[in-house]
């Protein structure tokens, strides 16, 4: 048995289907335990999709998966962390998945590989499928640590995740310290510190921002591949966080196999592509326009 998959979806029947369909493409997925975790509507008009979205994870995936539809909305943020919480509570492991994702055919084999590589460093928190798009780096095959966080298509161990703090302790001080702000920050890569702000005073819902918050408060690495195995459809405006106008997502189609990804023997932060990738996620995430615009939300007090 391989490390279980958790799937969290709502009210987009459609990219389920896209996801499931490429999850059975991947190798091991059929000694793969699979669990799903549907939120509840949010009022009548949502009733229809979200029924349409769950016959779809029955139609697919039949009885060998573990359902759990809510009567109520719980909104996603607290889905995911119940769900993760349950699941490495009973596997010990967990890989994560949303509705509006798709992986690549070699993302099982990565995943499970990493994850049982790094089941005993304490220094790795995640195992990540996504990966912002660096052209130099999709000709080497050789996976990195990075530390920082992603939640698209990413897993993680309950050694781990038992330390998610929720409550994002010491988050005040990214008020007053800017140092501190701009190393969380990714020295100026993205505005995470205002996210983490915003979370913290009820502007927004996001576990990830927290889990983030947790990983860098313990000086955690996070493994990524070369090349992105997870592609985000989700920017279509279907989902409850918006279109993402600013950020410029490109879909990696190279059919990489996890077999030509070398996982790293020392456990160390990469200093050499770390430069890049930042650079490459600043773009990404709307380059000056977005700093410029997040500047101004920090001084107007988010």
């Amino acid at each position: 048995m391989l490390a279980p998959v958790v799937i969290f979806a709502y009210r987009r029947p459609n990219h389920l289907r896209n996801l499931l369909t490429s999850l059975m493409r991947c190798e091991g997925f059929d000694r793969t335990p699979v669990i799903v975790y549907c939120d509840g509507a949010r009022n009548e008009d949502e009733t229809e999709l979200v029924m349409a979205t769950r016959d779809v994870a029955k139609t697919m995936l039949g009885d060998r998966a573990t359902y759990h539809f809510g009567d109520t909305h719980l909104g996603l943020s607290h889905s995911v962390i119940m769900g993760v919480s349950q699941t490495v509570e009973r596997f010990g492991r967990a890989i994560v998945l949303e509705d509006d994702l798709e992986v690549n055919p070699g993302f099982l084999s990565f995943m499970n590989e990493a994850l049982d590589r790094y089941a005993h460093d304490k220094n790795v928190f995640q195992i990540s499928g996504y990966m912002v798009e660096v052209p130099e780096l999709s000709h080497t095959a050789h996976a990195l640590f990075l530390p920082f966080t992603v939640s698209w298509g990413w897993a993680t161990w309950k050694r781990a995740w038992d330390q998610f703090d929720p409550q994002a302790s010491g988050w005040e001080a990214l008020h007053t310290d800017k140092n501190l702000r701009r190393k969380f920050n990714l020295d100026g890569t993205y505005d995470y510190a205002t996210m983490l702000i915003r979370q913290m005073q009820g502007l927004r819902d996001s576990w990830a921002i927290r889990w983030y918050w947790t990983v860098f408060k313990c000086n955690g690495l996070i493994l990524f591949p070369p090349v992105s195995l997870v592609t985000n459809a989700g920017f279509d405006g279907s989902g409850t966080h918006g279109r993402g106008l600013l950020r410029r997502l490109s879909k990696n189609e190279k059919s990489i196999v996890a077999a030509r990804i070398a996982l790293p023997e020392s456990i160390y932060q990469d200093s050499e592509w770390f430069p890049r990738i930042k650079n490459a996620l600043w773009k990404q995430n709307g380059g000056w326009i977005a700093a410029i615009t997040n500047r101004i939300r920090f001084f107007l007090k988010y």
